[in-house]
């Protein structure tokens, strides 16, 4: 097979799992569900079949979908496989991009506490407070509620994305006793943004030690 061959096979297979992607959107698919047939697919992606079991191979040694030997092909939690820690080997090998990925994060973070001010979820802050005096969740617990709360999809994308690398960084965790997180939500209770900004740094400069 000669190399431009192969580079229209890879461009063809590649298309293949982004028509696949906005499939699995468009039907409302969710991990654990199953996905068309071969047959199904290639009907509705007007492609060959040959072209189907490739895309699904890729998608299946990435560890986003499954087959079960009877049942079908399963789409699968991406947090349950070890995807994010194989590509971090590859990423994250140098300190600049270790530190990017510390930054990126924290100010997501930050961005995401700025826009819960400026929301009407009183009911939902005083939930929250009562959430954090229970004392018995994790620094990323904590945040995921923040970043649900602050209502954008795509800070949501990239900070669970981020969160992912941030764990395989193995940086120390935090208490959910440090007070700082109920100063954080207290604050935005207050809409204090320089208070929350304070509470903020003080637990960031914590939790870097």
């Amino acid at each position: 097979m000669s190399i431009e061959s192969g580079e229209r096979r890879s461009k063809v297979y590649l298309e293949i799992v982004k028509q696949l992607r906005i499939m699995i959107e468009q039907d409302g698919l969710k991990p654990g569900d199953k996905i068309p047939s071969e047959r199904e697919l290639c009907e509705r992606l007007n492609v060959g079949r040959s072209s189907v079991r490739e895309a699904l191979r890729a998608l299946e040694l990435l560890g986003l979908i499954e087959t079960r030997r009877g049942e079908g092909t399963f789409i699968r939690d991406f947090r349950s496989n070890q995807l994010v820690q194989l590509l971090s080997t590859f990423i994250l090998q140098d300190s600049k991009a270790k530190q990017d990925v510390i930054e990126t994060k924290y100010l997501i973070e930050l961005d995401c506490l700025r826009l819960i001010i400026g929301r009407d979820n009183g009911k939902q802050l005083e939930e929250l407070l009562e959430w954090t005096d229970q004392r018995n969740f994790t620094d990323d617990q904590f945040f995921m509620k923040m970043v649900e709360l602050a209502d954008n999809h795509l800070f949501y994308r990239i900070w669970s994305i981020l969160s992912d690398y941030y764990h395989a960084l193995k940086l120390p965790k935090m208490e959910a006793s440090n007070p700082n997180y109920r100063a954080i939500v207290l604050a935005i209770i207050r809409r204090d943004e320089a208070e929350v900004l304070r509470a903020y740094q003080a637990l960031r400069k914590l939790s870097n030690g």
